[in-house]
């Protein structure tokens, strides 16, 4: 298998020139040569059951798959029963809109920090997480693959190792790895051939190659503040911030991985995730040919 590629929701091109339904995307994704649809419950779940389902039939008659983004307000690292409680709803209901499309992975944040250590925020989430995957195991969801999701604040839990080590909970769990997340808390460090090598290279380490090799990904450039870390995404033509895709191809293309990786551009999620696309297919069209 190689890498697919996708995006987060819909983008202007889309809604301008062909639906404003979501249930027209998969089919129009496949018409231009992507191969996956993340779908956007970041503001809640309200998904319709007949909705969802015509999401998935267009999906699978048009070869694509399928992802959704469990809503943003989710926050792993809230220790009271309430927060608790409510975080366990929006995963339940984000399984059930999966298992109407068919969906394969359901992203998640996992929170702030709340004034805490980043040692005791973690431990809250892992405990956090283990509830909501027992209380999805009691609702007949065992079969969903969680993803949690890399962050691109300062002050919020969710750096590579520390959802790397939420992933170790159970095999279920896959990594999402936000790439722009990561240069925007790293203040543009984790940018580059080197840096790649090594991020994937802790994958391997902790979750072990295989499933290290099948991650779920998010991409685009992400302008940052020194104090804060991520400020807002940008589009691949917008300069003087990164991260570049072109690294991460080739390091990707080279360990023989097959990510899904979602492109979530400003508006231009389509075009960059094409331009992703054509820049991992060349990389592997090369190594074929030994140049």
């Amino acid at each position: 298998m190689s890498a697919r590629f996708g995006v987060a929701g819909n983008s202007e091109t889309f809604t301008a020139t062909v639906s404003r339904s979501s249930a027209d995307a998969p089919g129009w994704l496949g018409r231009i040569g992507l191969d996956w649809y993340e779908y956007q419950c970041g503001r809640g779940v309200r998904v319709s059951r007949e909705t969802a389902r015509l999401i998935g039939a267009n999906a699978r008659q048009a070869e694509i798959g399928l992802s959704i983004h469990a809503p943003y307000f989710i926050s792993l690292s809230n220790p009271s029963p309430e927060a608790l409680e409510k975080n366990t709803r929006y995963v339940l209901s984000s399984c059930q809109a999966a298992a109407w499309m068919g969906a394969e992975r359901i992203v998640v944040h996992s929170g702030a920090l709340m004034g805490r250590s980043r040692e005791e925020a973690l431990e809250i989430a892992k405990t956090s997480l283990r509830s909501v995957f027992h209380a999805c195991d009691e609702a007949g969801f065992d079969n969903m693959t969680l993803c949690p999701e890399t962050m691109g604040k300062l002050n919020q839990l969710g750096d590579l190792d520390e959802v790397l080590e939420l992933c170790r909970l159970d095999e279920r769990l896959l990594p999402c790895v936000d790439f722009g997340h990561l240069y925007a808390r790293s203040l543009g460090a984790l940018n580059g051939p080197d840096a790649c090598r090594r991020m994937l290279d802790r994958m391997a380490d902790v979750l072990g190659e295989e499933r290290a090799g099948r991650f779920h990904s998010h991409f685009s450039k992400i302008e940052f503040t020194p104090g804060g870390g991520e400020k807002r995404r940008l589009r691949f033509r917008d300069e003087g911030w990164g991260p570049e895709f072109e690294p991460l191809a080739e390091e990707i293309a080279r360990r023989g991985w097959s990510p899904v990786i979602i492109c979530e551009s400003a508006g231009t999620q389509s075009e960059d995730a094409l331009t992703m696309k054509a820049q991992y297919q060349q990389i592997m069209i090369k190594g074929r040919n030994g140049t």
